[in-house]
């Protein structure tokens, strides 16, 4: 143990995901500076074995033991460091709570990330996820990426185009054991073009009493709270990691075909003109998941795509009733679904 990191040798990890699910770790690994970063990937542990970077725990599921060690950065820093009045580049280092971020910028006056306002999880897991909600994507916002390569043990400063984001997806998690994050870097606005447009947060801010003629940043951020709040289960209260599951993206034609079967279908845009996207959580709810319970694995009731743990289920009962929702899905619909957390210990 040094003053920038400490080793726990068979760790239990329970308490680090969301799922609240049993798992342990033969060595975890907790750093408070980055910097320490190449001393510790001297060793062979980190440098040449499995290896699993954890932040909040809110995008994973352990439906077995971590095979290798585990890192988590806790390192806590927030920064602006470029501001020309108009526009910001602010830094936040990997281990800041992610909330916690759309918060301070928007205290300070800068906006961009307030649709993703009360997303669990930290920083660090933002770009590899390229997380997403009401109309925005985390890369709408990323000026630039700090990473540390494991195999060169060198800090790079990935800009977006590099980052290779698509939905839910980044160069991060394409290849995994090649990057630790370490930093991120948003470009931000005091003069916002705000989202507005995606279905429920007109509607939000109507109910607060709010002239979407004049709303602000922050007003957004509260009607996402509220509706978040409505929708979603607690972590801290009933176990779970958000939305199980992408939302599906099909050939155009492939999707107007199934919105003339079940025209309720909600359909959106896909990457392109060429693509749609499909609302997960409708088909889940036709195949009647939507509050389903297997003992302590179970669906919320409030939201079919968010699966739960009522208290003492484990990761791979868990695992087993997302793939019964994924067979079903498929078997009506002939759609595949995919989850959004990584899964341990297991293949999906």
């Amino acid at each position: 143990m040094t003053s920038t990191y400490r080793l726990i040798e068979n760790a239990r990890l329970d308490g680090r995901n969301t799922f609240g699910v049993p798992a342990r770790a033969p060595m975890l690994v907790e750093v408070s500076d980055a910097a320490a970063l190449p001393e510790l990937f001297g060793y062979a542990l980190l440098r040449d074995g499995p290896l699993l970077v954890l932040g909040g725990g809110s995008n994973l599921l352990f439906a077995g033991d971590a095979e290798g060690a585990v890192l988590a950065l806790g390192s806590q820093k927030i920064s602006i460091i470029e501001d020309d009045g108009e526009h910001a580049i602010v830094r936040a280092d990997a281990g800041v709570e992610w909330h916690a971020l759309v918060l301070w910028t928007l205290g300070h006056g800068l906006a961009g990330l307030e649709n993703l306002a009360l997303i669990p999880g930290t920083v660090g897991a933002a770009p590899i996820q390229n997380i997403g909600a009401y109309g925005t994507e985390v890369r709408d916002c990323i000026h630039r990426v700090e990473a540390f390569e494991r195999s060169s043990r060198e800090l790079h400063r990935l800009d977006a185009t590099a980052c290779a984001f698509a939905y839910r997806d980044s160069l991060f998690k394409r290849e995994p054991d090649r990057y630790v994050v370490t930093a991120v870097e948003f470009a931000l606005s005091r003069t916002p073009t705000l989202k507005l447009d995606y279905a429920g947060l007109g509607d939000e801010l109507a109910a607060m009493g709010i002239d979407i003629g004049s709303v602000r940043a922050s007003q957004v951020a509260e009607a996402v709270i509220r509706i978040r709040q409505r929708k979603l289960p607690d972590p801290a209260v009933l176990g779970n990691a958000g939305s199980f599951f992408k939302n599906p993206i099909l050939p155009a034609a492939q999707a107007e075909t199934l919105q003339a079967a079940h025209p309720k279908l909600p359909v959106f845009r896909g990457n392109d003109d060429t693509t749609r996207k499909l609302s997960a959580a409708w088909l889940i709810d036709q195949c009647g998941w939507k509050g389903h319970r297997d003992g302590d694995a179970g669906v919320a009731a409030s939201h079919a795509l968010v699966l739960v743990n009522h208290g003492h289920a484990t990761g791979m009962q868990i695992l087993d009733l997302a793939r019964r929702i994924a067979a079903s899905v498929q078997e009506r619909f002939g759609v595949a679904l995919e989850p959004e957390p990584r899964v341990i210990g297991a293949q999906w």
